[in-house]
């Protein structure tokens, strides 16, 4: 699976998590650039992507993820 398609079905975990797609993401961007991610819309996000692309992550990588970018290299490395 290519980084745009990857990057794809992430924007349909936020839409569908935050009920809106007024947001672009990029490998920059972070919480503060979208509206309603917050602390527990993120966790929702992050149990959503791992329903659509049937990984679990460890501890460890959400510790690590700041930004998309980081979202989409630890989906890359659990495929």
């Amino acid at each position: 699976m290519s980084k745009d398609e990857i990057l794809s079905k992430v924007k349909e975990a936020f839409v569908s998590v935050l009920e809106h797609d007024n947001f672009q993401l990029t490998d920059e961007t972070t919480a503060n650039d979208v509206d309603g991610w917050e602390s527990v819309t993120h966790m929702m996000i992050i149990s959503e992507v791992e329903k659509i692309f049937n990984i679990k992550f460890k501890l460890m990588d959400l510790m690590n993820m700041n930004n998309v970018g980081d979202l989409v290299k630890t989906i890359e490395s659990e495929l």
